[in-house]
């Protein structure tokens, strides 16, 4: 939420090394040079976006935020930079989860993995992502029903999506008593938004992105739900089913849990497809 208060933006001059990182980084140029150092815009308070890039660049901690002082923002450790060979091996030894073990998990880490992909970014340091788990038992089964319920009335009425998504294949297998929908997943994470935001369908699905990985330190498998998500998208029985506030959509859908397997190598891709100009 914008602050409309004056002085929403403060530099303590005796600390100020007059370098103006902070103008460099200021997304909407808020921050200028003036005689004596930074100089802030008279409209900050409309226009701010409120992301903090120019209390976390300063090193003197001269500049602080209406919203945030650097006493208030955690320090970043000295050696906090993997190296790149890790960040290799953990980007591409991610897989997806598609076999869970009959365990639930905790609250306390589910909150700590999202409280890790909330830094995500959004458009304008919207923020306009929602988290929903939906952490009983019962209560995802309830969202896998409505799901095999819209994709029963596709089949049925012969809908294009029907035979695009193969979702005969799918109603049959959850008859015959497997989950090919939720693959046995504990728990599932949704990142929802009021439907009129018009950042909110990229911030969410970089939120979930963020969020697998976040969930890898701590043991967990993910998964995206994409027929629950396609299910969403086309059923509003299958939205409703989520329980979302008034005017929210669904944007992501994650399978989450201790996954049953582990696994020893990084299987091949394709190489990477690099245009240049």
């Amino acid at each position: 939420m914008k602050s409309n208060l004056p002085n929403l933006i403060e530099v303590d001059a005796s600390r100020c090394r007059r370098d103006l990182r902070c103008a460099a980084v200021c997304p909407v140029g808020l921050i200028v040079a003036g005689p004596d150092g930074p100089v802030i815009a008279g409209d900050a308070a409309q226009r701010c976006a409120e992301c903090g890039h120019c209390v976390a660049v300063c090193p003197t901690g001269a500049l602080s935020h209406r919203v945030m002082k650097p006493s208030e923002c955690a320090p970043l450790p000295g050696e906090w930079r993997l190296r790149p060979e890790l960040v290799e091996v953990l980007l591409k030894a991610r897989r997806s989860c598609r076999a869970y073990r009959n365990e639930p998990v905790p609250r306390e880490i589910l909150e700590r993995v999202i409280d890790a992909a909330r830094y995500a970014p959004s458009g304008l340091n919207r923020q306009p992502v929602k988290w929903l788990v939906v952490h009983d038992r019962a209560a995802v089964r309830g969202v896998l029903e409505a799901a095999v319920a819209w994709m029963r009335g596709a089949v049925r009425d012969r809908l294009p999506v029907a035979d695009r998504l193969g979702l005969a294949r799918l109603v049959a297998g959850w008859d015959a008593g497997t989950d090919p929908i939720g693959r046995g997943a504990p728990h599932l994470i949704v990142a929802h938004a009021n439907q009129q935001e018009m950042t909110a369908p990229a911030a969410c699905l970089i939120a979930l992105s963020h969020l697998e990985i976040a969930a890898l330190p701590f043991g967990l498998g993910t998964c995206w739900a994409g027929y629950l998500m396609a299910g969403a998208a086309a059923s509003p029985a299958v939205g409703a089913a989520f329980g979302l506030p008034a005017g929210h959509a669904v944007f992501g859908v994650m399978m989450i849990g201790y996954p049953k397997f582990s696994y020893q190598r990084i299987p091949l891709r394709r190489p990477a497809d690099i245009g240049w100009r």
